[in-house]
């Protein structure tokens, strides 16, 4: 069986609450944000690891050409 609490927060609430993390916690949550809304964004994350682990990787450098 499922608990749920049900909470109701403005736009500018989650914002503002967004705002006042810190950077490093702010890019984990709107990373997994992110994850938990956009199977798109999970898709491309597993296809880059297959490519990573494949070998099918450039350098900065090949891409970029410095």
């Amino acid at each position: 069986m499922l608990n749920e609490i049900k909470v109701t927060l403005s736009r500018q609430e989650i914002i503002g609450a967004v705002k006042s993390m810190n950077k490093k916690d702010r890019d984990d949550f709107l990373e997994e944000l992110l994850a938990a809304t956009s199977p798109e964004y999970l898709k491309s994350i597993k296809e880059a690891r297959s490519d990573y682990k494949a070998g099918r990787v450039k350098t900065h450098d090949e891409v970029f050409g410095h």
